[in-house]
Parts: C-alpha cells; structure tokens; sequence
C-alpha cells in the first residue's frame, strides 16, 4: 500500500512538474488564435515533422485495420465495443466528474453504470441512453483545464498522435489511477488490460479513419486543419458541448469515446 501511494504521488509530482515547465514556456509569437480557441504550437518544425511520419504510418498499418475492422465487423457489433468499452471508463469518468465539482454529471455516470450493466447486458447495450442519459466523456485533462491550467505546448507523439501536454498529463493520470488498471494488475492479469486498450485504440481509430481521409483530403494543410480540430473539440469537451466528431477518447485526440 505504502508503494502505490509512493507511486501515485511521484505521477502527481511529475504531472505538476511538466505543467508548470508548460507555463514557463509560453511565447505569444507561437500562440494562434481561432475565435476564441488559442493554440500554443512553439515546437512546430518537430511536430509537421512527427505528424509526416505518423500519416506514413497511418497509411501502411493503422488505416488499413482500421477499414479491415470496419470491413468484418458490422455496425451493431461496433456500437456493442464502444459500449462496453465506455461502461468500463465509468469509475474514470465519475472521479473526473466529482473533481470538477459537476454534482449531476456523477449522478448521471453513476446511473449510467448501474443501468448499463444490470439491464444493458454488462454495457452491451446503452439502455441509459435511450433513456434520456446520454454518454459524457471526462478525462482528467479536462478536470485540469476546470481547475484552470492551460493547455500548455501543442506536441504530436509517434502513434498516438497530437495533443497538448496538459491533455498527455490528463491521459496518463487518467491511466495509471483506473481502477481497472489496478485490479488486474493486482491479480496478475496485465495481459487482459493491455488488451483493452489496444480494442480502445483499433475501436477509436476504425470509427474516424473516414473522418480523418475526408479531413486530409479536404485540407489545404493537414497539419493545421487536425491542430485546429483537435483545440475545438477540447474546448467543446471542457464546456460539455457537443463536440461532433472529434469526441475525445482514452488516448488523446481523436477519441469518440
């Protein structure tokens, strides 16, 4: 016990340490403004060049799973993963719902799960939904941008794509704190976690493969068209707007989880 509330306070250490370092570094010559959404990008050059290669990537692995996946799945199947994928976040989404003060959003969560699971056949099917209860994604990037953080430097990560590091923070607080995550570590199950999240990954990424082409195709440049998506659909996520298709996932930016 001892040995995990070391660890959780490190994580917390470093999450304050990379935020604050953010903050610092800010620079209004590399700050760009779309309506009311600010955009912090002063590692550009290394960002174009990062998203260069994660669209090779894309182009030669990620994409054609993606419609492979789409290809033997059927929709029904699909929407059943991305159900029971979002009632396995549940106990996430209700700690960042509590640490934001939101009092129904916790009780809508919470209902969510109970109803999900004990009628919607383990979250199967989202009967909360039909209901009148719709899904609420909440990560703890979003909790930090309520306490009032900034975004911080705009950065793309091989594979896992572009975020900001405020949102990195958030994924990985978010992560290492799931309970799902300790309890089958705890039981020696690491395997079945590390698997959820790779079906987090293909799931997410098989459902904006066309989104993401369209975009790409419709793009004068690319690069700045997914940066300005990626702020808008932040901003959308932090005031509990509707935030189309770039809903967030559980691993940053592009998830409709």
């Amino acid at each position: 016990m001892k040995t995990s509330l070391y660890k959780i306070k490190i994580l917390a250490f470093m999450a304050v340490g990379i935020l604050a370092v953010s903050g610092c570094a800010t620079n209004e010559t590399q700050t760009i403004a779309v309506g009311d959404v600010e955009m912090y990008d002063p590692y550009e050059d290394y960002n174009r060049a990062m998203f260069k290669f994660n669209n090779v990537v894309d182009d030669a692995v990620i994409h054609p799973i993606a419609k492979g996946y789409n290809t033997v799945l059927p929709s029904p199947v699909r929407t059943g993963v991305t159900n029971v994928l979002r009632n396995l976040r549940s106990p996430v989404d209700l700690a960042n719902q509590v640490l934001q003060g939101d009092a129904q959003g916790a009780h809508d969560v919470a209902v969510r799960a109970v109803v999900n699971t004990m009628v919607g056949g383990a979250g199967l099917f989202d009967v909360a939904a039909y209901e009148g209860i719709p899904y609420e994604f909440e990560d703890f990037g979003q909790t930090l941008a309520v306490w009032g953080v900034p975004h911080g430097p705009y950065l793309v990560v091989p594979i896992i794509g572009p975020s900001s590091t405020r949102d990195y923070v958030g994924f990985f607080v978010d992560s290492y704190l799931d309970p799902l995550r300790w309890y089958l570590f705890n039981i020696d199950e690491e395997g079945i976690y590390y698997g959820k999240v790779g079906l987090q990954y293909l799931n997410l990424r098989a459902s904006l493969v066309d989104v993401l082409e369209d975009l790409e195709n419709s793009s004068i440049d690319y690069y700045a068209a997914t940066r300005s998506a990626y702020y808008q659909q932040r901003e959308a996520l932090v005031q509990d707007q509707d935030s189309g298709e770039f809903a967030a996932p559980d691993i940053p930016d592009y998830d409709d989880e």
